[in-house]
């Protein structure tokens, strides 16, 4: 069985681990992990997709990035 989204009440299968760096203000989301971590949250495509970073940070979408180089 796959890792299942974070966000609690929710069932789905993760798709997508969204990263932080409290430093340089930056949350990013990206393909899902090989491996769950602890410092990591895996979501699902729809919350990942309703993911907002909070004010004054920036949000990095890895997962298009990650696309384009395995075309």
């Amino acid at each position: 069985m796959g890792r299942r989204c974070a966000r609690p009440g929710c069932a789905e299968p993760a798709a997508v681990t969204l990263s932080y760096d409290y430093r340089a203000a930056t949350v990013w989301l990206e393909p899902l992990a090989p491996e769950g971590h602890p410092m990591t949250h895996d979501l699902c495509d729809r919350h990942a997709a309703r993911t907002a970073p909070p004010r004054g940070w920036e949000l990095v979408d890895r997962r298009l990035a990650a696309t384009q180089l395995a075309s």
